[in-house]
């Protein structure tokens, strides 16, 4: 397996890392045109956008003990 490819996969596992939200299947002749560097911004963008939901439900939780 090539790099490439790993990286393809690993953003479909990002992807499907979402609970209440079908599986979503990449087909890796979609992403082959993109570089690495590419595939990677990817997976960084996907990481972020997941730790900024983990950050928001956190707030929310906090508001919602101080509310009870």
């Amino acid at each position: 397996m090539t790099r490439k490819q790993q990286l393809i996969i690993d953003i479909q596992n990002l992807l499907n890392s979402y609970s209440g939200i079908p599986q979503t299947y990449i087909n890796p002749d979609l992403l082959e045109f993109m570089d690495e560097d590419t595939l990677v911004s990817i997976i960084d963008s996907l990481l972020t956008q997941k730790e900024n939901l983990k950050e928001s439900d956190i707030e929310w939780l906090e508001k919602f003990k101080k509310n009870q």
